[in-house]
């Protein structure tokens, strides 16, 4: 279930992208930036495209900037996604990065930022990376989770969310289309005891929050509004 648009607009990678640094954190390296002496972190769990992408680091410098504590592992081990690499096509690549792979590992990285001080976490998803947060969300391992243009998760994911959630959903997606993303709303509204927040933005396509175009101002300004979201949902939960 990886279709053209989980590998639409590659990043141009880049390991010394950022304002952060990279160490070792569970385990993985990890992308980090942010106050070190703050007790609420958020995890960035990435697309197929991995911990190097620009665009992705500059958003965890936006999160860190409101006071987070941000990591962002290296869940690829070095192996992101290339579409040009003809003999890794991403059926291929997926067997060896597998969400549940990624979901054993971030619960490492967790581990060891509750043994450094840390009170309390939030994570974030990117396509391939929402599954793995979803999973952190049923088995409350975080106070927050928030899915951008999911990939990969499903209705029963959701009936087993026990945390607050925000799915952010783009209205031209294959991955999660809107009719499911709505499935997912009306799930969660059956569910009192989960805050939750579901908001599908018009006009853009899947993986649209860190893979848009440099001169689409429409989408970067959808995607901003993204980001804000996500940071607000944070700044609700996550303390």
């Amino acid at each position: 279930m990886s279709g053209p648009q989980c590998c639409s607009n590659p990043p141009a990678l880049n390991l010394a992208s950022g304002g952060g640094r990279v160490e070792i954190v569970g385990g993985l390296d990890a992308y980090v930036v942010g106050p070190s002496e703050s007790k609420l972190a958020v995890v960035l769990v990435s697309d197929i495209f991995g911990f190097e992408a620009p665009k992705l680091r500059k958003l965890a410098d936006k999160v860190a900037s409101a006071g987070f504590y941000v990591v962002v592992p290296d869940f690829m081990h070095g192996e992101p996604y290339d579409p040009k690499n003809p003999e890794r096509p991403i059926q291929a690549w997926r067997k060896d990065h597998g969400t549940d792979k990624g979901l054993e590992e971030v619960k490492l990285v967790i581990e060891a930022l509750k043994s450094k001080g840390i009170a309390a976490v939030g994570a974030a998803g990117f396509c391939w990376g929402a599954k793995v947060v979803v999973g952190l969300a049923m088995c409350e391992l975080v106070q927050a989770a928030v899915l951008l243009h999911p990939s990969l998760v499903t209705i029963d994911d959701i009936k087993g969310v026990k945390v607050p959630i925000a799915v952010l959903g783009a209205e031209n997606d294959h991955m999660s289309p809107p009719e499911l993303v709505k499935q997912f709303e009306d799930l969660l509204a059956a569910k009192p005891e989960v805050d939750a927040k579901v908001k599908i933005f018009p006009k853009v396509s899947h993986g649209w929050t860190v893979r848009y175009e440099d001169g689409d101002e429409f989408t970067i300004k959808s995607a901003k509004e993204a980001h804000e979201d996500m940071i607000g949902w944070f700044a609700k939960y996550v303390k």
